[in-house]
């Protein structure tokens, strides 16, 4: 006598047919986009291999730019001013989030009292946003120690004030827009619930704020990475600077691509994230999630 079948498990949907073979094609057409990327990444790797071999000052380039021997010569001094970079970089951050921050609360607010610093954050924000970051260091850089009031002053505190200043400008702007963005509706509730007036702001604003703009942020984080080599216009020793005192004495340029290598790798992290970050916003809001 036979047993009978076993009952399917309660709540265990059956796949049809049909899905089988809609997972079959979605994995099919996905293995041939993933080899169509890899023909055309090799193919267009080809074509500009094969473009530089047959290039005329193709040699002449190479032994310039991606010299083997200048590259381990340079490394250790370039690396060691990469250090400085990211002392005034991390600085920075906090300086401009702490900066940004005041600013966009004072633009945001509507107490009559704060209409003078309404006015000045105003005016500040439209000045920095339009002098280019080179500018601004040397104004700052120049500036300030020929006033002759504080002695001498490191040029990369000079450099650290000017990007903090500069970037403040369009952190500010891009924190506005997001106080701005959020529903009138989560005050009310707030202030309902008998928050006061800084404990909305703190606890129900910038939250919702922030996860609004946090793409925009760390597109100018990202920047800024970038803009701190530019201290060395005012002769601090960073990265960069360092790389144009061993081209000074050799007269290769392979010192800048070893910098441009470094602040690379110290950006692809955050790139990433953002990218990343911001994919995630976009399927949540597509899905009819709450962002």
């Amino acid at each position: 006598m036979s047993l009978p079948s076993p009952s399917p498990v309660a709540g265990a949907a059956s796949v049809s047919d049909v899905e089988l073979d809609r997972r079959a094609w979605r994995r099919k057409r996905q293995l041939r986009s993933v080899a169509i990327s890899m023909l055309s990444t090799v193919v267009l790797a080809l074509v500009v291999v094969v473009g530089l071999q047959m290039s005329p000052g193709w040699p002449h380039v190479k032994e310039t730019f991606f010299s083997a021997e200048y590259f381990a010569k340079c490394f250790p001094e370039v690396l060691d001013g990469l250090w400085l970079n990211l002392r005034i970089l991390i600085v920075a951050v906090i300086g401009v989030a702490i900066l940004a921050t005041l600013i966009a609360l004072i633009r945001t607010s509507r107490n009559p009292v704060m209409f003078p610093l309404r006015v000045i954050a105003a005016v500040y924000t439209t000045v920095m946003r339009g002098i280019p970051m080179i500018v601004l260091l040397y104004l700052i850089g120049f500036g300030i120690p020929g006033l002759g009031l504080f002695g001498r002053i490191d040029p990369a505190i000079l450099g650290t004030i000017a990007i903090v200043l500069g970037y403040a400008a369009y952190v500010a702007e891009v924190l506005r827009a997001g106080f701005n963005d959020v529903h009138p509706s989560q005050r009310a509730s707030a202030r309902s619930l008998g928050l006061t007036a800084g404990q909305t702001t703190w606890l129900v604003v910038i939250p919702q704020a922030l996860r609004k703009v946090t793409p925009a942020l760390m597109n100018d984080f990202i920047s800024m990475q970038k803009d701190v080599g530019l201290i060395s216009v005012l002769g601090a020793v960073d990265a960069v600077r360092a790389a144009q005192i061993e081209v000074a004495s050799s007269y290769n340029f392979t010192p800048y691509v070893v910098a441009s290598l470094l602040f690379i790798l110290m950006s692809v992290p955050f790139i990433l994230l953002s990218d990343w970050y911001s994919e995630r916003l976009r399927r949540r809001e597509q899905s009819g999630g709450v962002v």
